[in-house]
């Protein structure tokens, strides 16, 4: 049971990340308190920039998105396990602590000079460590490792198109891509429609990242579709804050499909057991591929229009309706669980029952019963107050006549008595 302190604190370390994560640009950020500062994650570095070393600084107290999404709900009914989630973004340190032994890379993606990407590894599944609470959503989720940018984090469509076939051909049952391209190619078109075929869960930022200089809500430029997320079949993921907002000076858009955490979140480095703060699009993507990979790895009947589907209704009713993975692998799965893109309407067949033809003949006798005893209660209820009403069984050569009438072969109180009808209270109205 969460006590009252518990809650302050929670929402203490929350708000400090959130007001730290509109300062990005003075190179550090509060994690706990006053007395904790956390590097600033970069998203791509300058030419003559050194590689990100990793972070000695840990922060020990529970993050703020970690409770928003209820992970340690949702941990005892999945975890990720049996699934590979792809990340296309600027490699995976393989060496990073906390993923140690679940990175497979294609090509030289195993090594991160930026380190945006074992960011968003971590995020999707990072272990616990010793004297840490922040962990990633699915724990026991394989990681590939695929370059969706060059070493210094510049991106262009064929490089990401690239990396989501790679992703595909590598096994991932699930891809999230960090880039947000303002234009769309036949190639990346061509990439979102492979992994589609082969049954692939392609998650995407839906805007780029919230930029360092923004300060204020004019800085936003004016809402428009971002790539692949506006692709069919992607999911698109909208970064928000601990109150469910969007960032000040945040891209927009109006087509994205889901959002979560994203602005002011820890997450590991490429090395030592530190951590990072970061904010955008980018990070909220990670944990819905997170969620997914915990939906398919409890439900891997689901296609990846299924688990996206359910990650959609299952999600926190908003204007972009907010992640819940508790409610996504706990869900009876019904409506949600339809294809996305339905089949014509077929009859249907229920399977045969073997048990139903001894069963009707079963219910024929007692059925006989039944009726018995409903003409014995008749017999036995109606018919004797039918006598004491001065009901008399109709004979054929008999007729209602007129009051005052007799009907051949029939005398005076006969008639009368058949005239009065059931009731007996007087002469039938002619």
């Amino acid at each position: 049971m969460t006590t009252a302190h518990g809650k302050v604190s929670a929402a203490a370390l929350a708000l400090l990340l959130t007001a730290s994560a509109s300062a990005l640009g003075a190179g550090s950020a509060a994690a706990a308190g006053s007395t904790v500062q956390l590097p600033v994650l970069s998203t791509r570095l300058d030419a003559d920039a050194a590689c990100t070393a990793g972070s000695s600084v840990r922060a020990t107290d529970l993050p703020w998105e970690q409770v928003s999404l209820q992970l340690t709900r949702t941990w005892p009914f999945a975890s990720g396990a049996g699934v590979t989630v792809g990340v296309v973004d600027t490699g995976v340190s393989d060496s990073a602590p906390t993923l140690k032994g679940r990175v497979t890379a294609v090509g030289d993606a195993g090594t991160d000079c930026v380190g945006h990407g074992t960011f968003v590894a971590g995020l999707i599944g990072a272990a616990v460590a010793d004297g840490v609470r922040f962990a990633g959503v699915a724990q026991q989720a394989r990681i590939l490792a695929v370059r969706g940018s060059d070493a210094r984090g510049a991106v262009t469509a064929e490089r990401v198109a690239d990396g989501i076939r790679a992703a595909v051909d590598g096994g991932a049952k699930v891809v999230t891509v960090s880039a947000a391209l303002a234009g769309n190619t036949p190639t990346l078109r061509s990439a979102v429609a492979l992994a589609a075929k082969k049954d692939v869960l392609v998650i995407a930022a839906a805007v780029p990242d919230t930029p360092a200089t923004a300060t204020s809500a004019t800085d936003s430029p004016p809402a428009r579709d971002y790539y692949p997320a506006a692709d069919d079949g992607v999911l698109s993921v909208l970064d928000v804050d601990v109150d469910g907002k969007r960032p000040t000076g945040a891209y927009t858009t109006d087509s994205a499909a889901i959002a979560a955490p994203g602005d002011g979140v820890v997450g590991i480095g490429p090395a030592k057991n530190g951590h990072y703060i970061g904010s955008g699009a980018s990070l909220a993507a990670g944990f819905v591929a997170g969620a997914a990979a915990l939906v398919r790895s409890v439900h891997p009947d689901l296609t990846a229009a299924q688990t996206a589907t359910l990650l959609r209704s299952s999600a926190y009713p908003a204007d972009v309706p907010r992640l819940d993975p508790y409610a996504a692998v706990t869900s009876v799965l019904t409506s949600a669980s339809a294809p996305a893109a339905a089949a014509p309407a077929s009859p249907v067949h229920l399977p045969a029952d073997k048990a139903a033809g001894p069963l009707r003949r079963a219910l024929w006798p007692a059925s006989a019963g039944l009726a018995v005893i409903i003409a014995v209660v008749w017999l036995g209820l109606v018919l004797p107050r039918g006598r004491r009403l001065g009901w008399r069984p109709s004979r054929p050569d008999s007729a209602v006549v007129p009051e005052g009438s007799e009907a051949p072969g029939s005398t005076p109180d006969t008639a009368t008595a058949v005239t009065a009808g059931v009731g007996g209270s007087g002469p039938t109205e002619g």
